[in-house]
C-alpha cells in the first residue's frame, strides 16, 4: 500500500515507541496519582495495572501491525476491521483536534523548560513563539527524510532512558536507608483508585504510535511485533523503577505534595546540580516525544489520502527526500496554529478524549478481523486472546467513561468527532479527487 521507503530498523521502531511514550509525565505525575492513592502498596499496584493494560493493548496491535504493515496503522486497522467510516473518523480527529493538540502540548513543556533553563522568564507570548517555532523545526527535520529523524528519535530516546536509569541508580546509591513510611490519612476508595489508574494510562501513551509508520518499517512481519512489545516492556519496567526510585527517597505524602518530584528528588541526593540535571532531561525528553509525534502523526493524513479518504495532494511524497512532506507541513500548520492560542491543559486534555476511543477501536478489530479474515496471513498471533484484548478494552471505557464524568471538555471534544460523519458522506459525493 505504501510508496514510503522502509528505512527503519528494529532499534529504530523501539526508539519511536520509547521517545512517544516517555514524555513529561513520568517527572510530574506520581504526585497527582499518590495524591489520590496515599497506601504505597495500592500506589505500585496502580501502576502495575496501567502497565499490564497498555501490554495487553501492545500484544493486540502486535498481530494487528505484524498482518497489515501499512502506513498509517490504527487508521488501517479501523479500516479492515469495520469499514472507511471509523478509519475516516479517526483521521478527522487526527485532523481536527488531536495531532495539533498533541504536538502543541508538547512543545509548550519544551518551550517552558529551554526558557527556564535560559533564565528568561516564561510570559506566556514567548512559550507561544518558542514552542512553534520548535514545531516547525522538528517539521523540517521529518521533511528532510526519515533517516534524520529516526537518528533524533534514537537519540533523545536512548537519552532519556538513560537519564531515568541515572536517577533510579542515584537514588539507590545515594539513599541507603529508606525514607520512612508514613501512615496514609486517608483511605483509599475505588473513585479514587479509579482517577489514579486513568492519570497513569495517560502517561503510558505513546505506546500505539510505532504503528502509524509500519509502512517504513523493515521486515514488518517480524519488527513491528517486536518493536510494539519489546518498547512497551521497556517503558512499563523504567516506569515502576522510577517510581520505586521516589518512593526510596520521599514518603509518600512527601510524593504527593512534590509536583516536579524527579526534581526534588535530584535536589535531595546532589543539589542544585541535579535540578539542572533534570530540567535538562525533561527538555530533551520533550523534544524527542515532539520529533516522535510528528514522525508518526502525519502519515495517517498520508495514509487517508492515499486511500481515498483525503485529497490526493497529501499524499505526495518528496521527490529528494522521500518523505510525506505535504502531511508534515499541514500537521505543522495546524499545531502551530494551535499552540498560539491554547495553553497546554487545554491541548493535554483535548488530545487524550481525541484519541482513546480509537484505540479502544483498534484493538476490538482484531476481534472482528479474526471472524472477517480467518486466512488473513498473521505472523505473530496476540497470547490470551480473547482475554487479552478484553483486558484492554476494559480500561479504555473506565477512561472515556470518566472523561465523560469529570471533563467538560469531553462532549465538544466528541461532538466534533461526530461532525465527521456528515463530511464522510459529502466527500464521498465528488471533492475526494481533488
Amino acid at each position: 500500500m505504501s510508496t514510503l521507503p522502509r528505512k527503519l530498523g528494529l532499534f529504530s521502531a523501539v526508539a519511536v515507541l520509547v521517545g512517544s511514550t516517555i514524555g513529561s509525565g513520568i517527572f510530574r505525575s506520581p504526585a497527582g496519582i499518590a495524591a489520590r492513592i496515599p497506601d504505597e502498596f495500592l500506589f505500585f499496584l496502580a501502576w502495575i495495572i496501567g502497565g499490564v493494560c497498555v501490554l495487553a493493548g501492545a500484544l493486540t496491535y502486535a498481530e494487528l501491525a505484524s498482518a497489515l504493515p501499512h502506513t498509517g496503522g490504527v487508521f488501517v486497522y479501523l479500516k479492515e476491521g469495520f469499514g472507511p467510516l471509523p478509519a475516516f473518523l479517526f483521521g478527522w480527529a487526527e485532523l481536527t483536534i488531536v495531532r495539533a493538540s498533541a504536538l502543541g502540548a508538547i512543545a509548550t513543556v519544551f518551550a517552558e523548560y529551554l526558557l527556564r533553563m535560559l533564565g528568561m522568564g516564561l510570559s506566556r507570548d514567548a512559550v507561544h513563539y518558542v514552542a512553534a517555532a520548535s514545531i516547525l523545526l522538528v517539521a523540517a527535520f521529518n521533511i528532510a527524510g526519515v533517516g534524520i529523524s529516526a537518528l533524533i528519535q534514537n537519540m533523545t530516546a536512548t537519552a532519556k532512558y538513560l537519564a531515568l536509569l541515572a536517577l533510579v541508580a542515584v537514588s539507590f546509591i545515594f539513599r541507603n536507608t529508606p525514607a520512612a513510611a508514613v501512615a496514609a490519612t486517608s483511605g483509599t476508595s475505588i473513585s479514587s483508585f479509579g482517577l489514579a489508574l486513568i492519570s497513569i494510562l495517560w502517561v503510558y501513551d505513546g505506546w500505539a504510535d510505532v504503528t502509524f509508520v509500519s509502512g517504513e518499517v523493515k521486515r514488518p512481519e517480524r519488527y513491528l511485533a517486536q518493536a510494539l512489545i519489546i518498547g512497551t516492556s521497556a517503558v512499563v519496567a523504567i516506569y515502576l523503577l522510577t517510581n520505586l526510585a521516589y518512593a526510596h527517597v520521599f514518603s509518600m505524602s512527601q510524593i504527593s505534595r512534590s509536583e516536579l518530584v524527579a526534581a526534588d528528588v535530584a535536589s535531595q541526593l546532589v543539589g542544585s546540580a541535579g535540578v539542572t540535571l533534570v530540567s535538562l532531561a525533561v527538555m530533551i525528553s520533550a523534544f524527542g516525544t515532539l520529533n516522535g509525534s510528528m514522525m508518526t502523526g502525519p502519515r495517517i493524513f498520508f495514509a487517508m489520502a492515499e486511500n481515498g479518504l483525503f485529497f490526493k495532494k497529501i499524499a505526495a511524497v518528496h521527490p529528494r527526500f522521500r518523505t510525506p512532506h505535504v502531511a508534515i507541513g499541514l500537521a505543522a500548520l495546524l499545531a502551530s496554529i494551535f499552540v498560539m492560542f491554547r495553553n497546554f491543559e487545554q491541548l493535554a486534555d483535548a488530545f487524550v478524549l481525541g484519541i482513546w476511543p480509537f484505540y479502544a477501536g483498534g484493538v476490538a478489530a482484531v476481534y472482528s478481523l479474526r471472524r472477517k479474515s480467518p486466512g488473513l496471513p498473521r505472523p505473530y498471533r496476540v497470547p490470551g486472546y480473547p482475554v487479552t484484548p478484553a483486558v484492554f478494552l476494559a480500561a479504555a471505557i473506565l477512561l472515556l467513561a470518566n472523561a465523560l464524568l469529570a471533563e467538560r471538555m469531553a462532549l465538544l471534544v466528541f461532538g466534533i468527532i461526530a461532525t465527521g460523519i456528515p463530511v464522510f458522506w459529502i466527500w464521498h459525493r465528488g471533492v475526494r479527487d481533488v
